[in-house]
């Protein structure tokens, strides 16, 4: 059995993000030149939007991980509430800059969609609002957790804006449902999906690479910020004396 409260501690979590994270970094790799191979290459043209569409490809896999990031980040943020846990608060901090990426890929890539099918590159459509609020709402994480030169401050006021933001998910999910929108619905959900097989396949693909990035990111950054929060600590002056 795995002792998991074990690798709860920074340094041995240290240790094992380092021996990881150079295995997601090569999934993403590969499943992305996978995904954009079937999607670039294979997958058929669009009836109706021609070859534009193909930058679904890259929109609806940035835009899914923008959402299950901040979730993700936001539980970090209730277990180091609830349980006042060091690493659960590190990994926060360490997601947050990937989620506002994707999130800003999301925003550039739908407008430059936008622009041959709707005609603009922006609209005041509920979609499109509410994930330039979810992009704020990283942007506030990352500020009020860097605000104070307390870092334990820094994070719980982060973690409650993280929890109370996520009242934003649902309004990006169903916002094509409860409003009369530009955007299209969602091309995949629980009911299942009308797209070629093709398209989808390429389309889950670059969502693993976009997931497997995301975890590899995470780990490479956790680890600056374990080093930098337990720089005190007697392991960490060890890891950083000069080699006899």
């Amino acid at each position: 059995m795995i002792n998991f409260f074990y690798f709860a501690s920074p340094s041995t979590f240290y240790r094992l993000a380092g021996r990881l994270s150079p295995w997601f970094f090569a999934l993403a790799a590969i499943l992305g030149v996978a995904g954009l191979y079937l999607g670039l290459l294979v997958a058929p043209t669009d009836a109706q939007q021609g070859e534009v569409y193909r930058v679904i490809f890259i929109h609806v896999p940035a835009a899914w991980m923008s959402m299950f990031l901040y979730f993700v980040m936001a539980c970090y943020g209730a277990v180091s509430l609830t349980f006042n846990t060091r690493l659960a608060a590190m990994m926060a901090r360490a997601l947050a800059p990937t989620g506002a990426m994707f999130t800003f890929v999301a925003l550039w890539t739908g407008a430059f969609w936008g622009r041959p099918t709707w005609g603009t590159y922006w609209a005041n459509d509920a979609r499109m609002i509410s994930e330039l609020i979810l992009l704020f709402l990283y942007f506030g994480f990352m500020a009020l957790a860097n605000a104070f030169e307390d870092p334990r401050r820094g994070d719980r006021a982060a973690a409650l804006l993280a929890l109370i933001g996520l009242v934003n998910l649902p309004i990006i999910y169903f916002s094509v449902a409860w409003w009369n929108t530009l955007h299209q619905g969602s091309s995949v959900n629980f009911r299942g999906t009308s797209m070629h097989r093709t398209m989808l396949a390429a389309m889950l693909l670059m969502a693993l690479s976009f997931w497997m990035y995301s975890i590899g990111t995470a780990l490479t950054r956790v680890r600056a910020v374990i080093l930098e929060r337990e720089r005190r600590t007697h392991w960490v002056r060890e890891l950083a004396a000069p080699l006899p």
